[in-house]
């Protein structure tokens, strides 16, 4: 390889960009048009406009990015995370256009992406196993009868895609219909297969996982394992390398079992094999992710190996640089950094990041996709930037780490940064018992966080500084405030005057986040009460409800299936005469 086109977007592509340089291949950018200004797009060799500001018309259009990838020159295709990095048919794209594709074949990505599939590998290698359907489920009424006869709790899940889409919990036989009605829902829009299968779950389970390398030369190596239990919404927020608290019996068996699963599939390249562990200690397999994971850097600083520089290597067909587990040099917690209002539900934020202060110091490594000046656009996901902590103990670790988030400042855009200060605190994580498991934030974490303070942007700035694409090559230039929004320099501080300026009529009921409109619960003219759901919303991986803010009668003025922004009215609800009237 001499040149790689990197298929993504935000600190993800920059520590791309870094290992190839590290590696000593050149790195090609693709960018949508709020993404014109950021680092990844500044610190590629080159970078390329995609045209486009939604994930369908950009990061995951495949003939524009094959089209870029031949016209930059690009001899290779290296997706990332997210987006395209599990999609078979860009693999195929990418081998057919005649480049060279950074991960395992199109049909070990089929074979592995489809988690039933991936099941019966699982099974036939002998690894453990929680009791599931067989087959997809047809229907809700299918799936209720599934869950009487293995009982509740269950999983249900989509059987392709990943990233806790199309997941959901059903702790009562009352909810599985509706709750697998969303999952199909929240699948297909995600990965276009509405696909669905129910397993039992497991009593307050962590979540474990292995990190796989496998070369070209049927050498398989396991790095090492992390747990990743602290989720919300079944995304992560904080992970840590190597799993702690298991006994060596569940380490081995985790160990076997997924260099088994890759072996059996001939896979190549970067690999997490994840596992779910209950409060009984009963251990049974999740999924496989045929990609690199958010997570990799704490498994990075404590194998001592750059996962993607391997990637690279196995890519050019050279042999791994290990041949063997490596013995875990101390320990690693890594704090996710994503726009969301902790205190809000963890809503996603969208803005300008006015300032940005990171840690520095003894086992401090952040990889960042922002700094300040960056804006955080609502159309894609909130991670902005990765807080990584080492230490030579795990204590160690947790003591350096409440200092650098002390020490960690942002400022313009709520973050996740309290949460993680307070997690800190809590002895069900850092005591000498780990009681952390992946619905410990809904069920067990009782610390109340302060909703962000949201203030007004100053709108003063005539002009701003914006980085122009000519000829594959980024050019700084003053643009008018009149033309902010073509440079996307200027979206984030309009789209938030918007929403700070919106109604506060409790009759209006507005947009929680930017994101689609899924479905309305209720139909107009229905009699609603205040805190009735009255529809969902889809945006950043999840569903959100929207709930009426008074009793009346309700009428919508948005369509389901309409995208819509922060602070949009989607309808209103007029007080009865009759509600009005009665005394308090």
């Amino acid at each position: 390889m001499k040149k790689v086109l990197i298929a993504n977007r935000g600190e993800i592509a920059l520590r791309i960009v870094r290992a190839c340089r590290d590696y000593g291949v050149k790195s090609v950018a693709v960018y949508a048009d709020e993404d014109v200004n950021a680092l990844f797009v500044r610190h590629a060799d080159e970078a390329y406009a995609l045209g486009g500001s939604t994930p369908k018309d950009t990061y995951l259009n495949i003939d524009k990015l094959i089209e870029i990838a031949k016209r930059s020159g690009a001899d290779a295709v290296h997706p990332g995370y997210g987006f395209l990095s599990e999609r078979a048919e860009f693999s195929e794209a990418v081998v057919n256009a005649g480049l060279t594709w950074i991960g395992p074949s199109a049909d070990v990505i089929r074979a592995l992406g489809d988690k039933l599939e991936a099941r019966r590998i699982a099974a036939k290698i002998g690894a453990p196993l929680a009791r599931g359907s067989e087959n997809a489920i047809d229907s809700s009424a299918e799936a209720l009868a599934f869950a009487r006869e293995i009982g509740v709790p269950v999983a249900i899940k989509a059987a392709h895609g990943g990233g806790g889409r199309g997941l959901k919990i059903a702790h009562d036989f009352a909810e599985v219909e509706e709750l697998f009605e969303s999952a199909r829902r929240e699948a297909l829009v995600a990965f276009g297969r509405g696909e669905c299968f129910i397993e039992q779950y497991l009593d307050r389970p962590r979540h474990i996982e292995a990190q796989i390398i496998a070369d070209t030369h049927r050498n398989v190596v396991v790095v090492g394992t992390r747990d990743c239990s602290l989720q919300r919404r079944n995304q992560k927020l904080v992970e840590e390398a190597p799993a702690p608290f298991i006994t060596e019996e569940q380490r081995a068996a985790i160990h076997h079992s997924a260099a088994a699963i890759c072996r059996e599939v001939g896979y190549t390249g970067a690999a997490t094999v994840e596992y779910l562990l209950s409060a009984s200690g009963v251990l049974s397999f999740l999924e496989v992710n045929t990609r690199l994971q958010v997570e990799h850097p704490v498994t990075e600083e404590t194998a001592g190996i750059d996962l993607v520089v391997e990637q690279l290597r196995i890519a050019d067909g050279l042999p791994l640089s290990i041949s063997e587990s490596p013995a875990p040099r101390g320990h690693a917690i890594e704090f996710r950094i994503n726009a969301e209002d902790a205190g809000r539900g963890f809503l996603p934020a969208f803005g300008e990041i006015r300032r940005f202060e990171p840690p520095t110091g003894p086992g401090i490594r952040l990889d960042s996709g922002v700094e300040a000046g960056s804006v955080v656009p609502s159309t894609f996901d909130s991670l902005t930037a990765k807080l990584i902590v080492t230490g030579a103990t795990r204590e160690q670790a947790i003591a350096r780490a409440r200092r650098a988030l002390a020490e960690f400042n942002i400022e313009g855009i709520p973050t996740v940064l309290p949460f993680h200060r307070q997690v800190l605190e809590e002895a069900d994580f850092t005591g000498p018992v780990f009681r952390v498991h992946t619905r410990w934030i809904e069920t067990d974490f009782a610390a109340k966080l302060e909703p962000h303070a949201r203030a007004k942007p100053a709108r003063s700035q005539q002009t701003r500084r914006a980085r122009v694409e000519i000829e594959g090559r980024m050019v700084d230039v003053d643009v008018p405030r009149a033309y902010w929004t073509v440079f996307g320099a200027g979206a984030a501080d309009d789209a938030e005057e918007n929403r700070e300026t919106a109604s506060e009529d409790p009759g209006s009921v507005l947009a929680p986040m930017s994101g689609t409109l899924l479905a309305w619960r209720v139909q107009d003219g229905a009699t609603v009460r205040e805190n009735d759901v009255l529809g969902v919303m889809e945006a950043m991986k999840m569903e959100t409800q929207i709930l009426a803010g008074s009793n009346g009668t309700f009428t919508a003025s948005v369509t389901a299936g309409s995208p819509v922004s922060a602070g949009e009215e989607l309808g209103r609800i007029v007080p009865d005469s009759t509600q009005e009237a009665t005394p308090s």
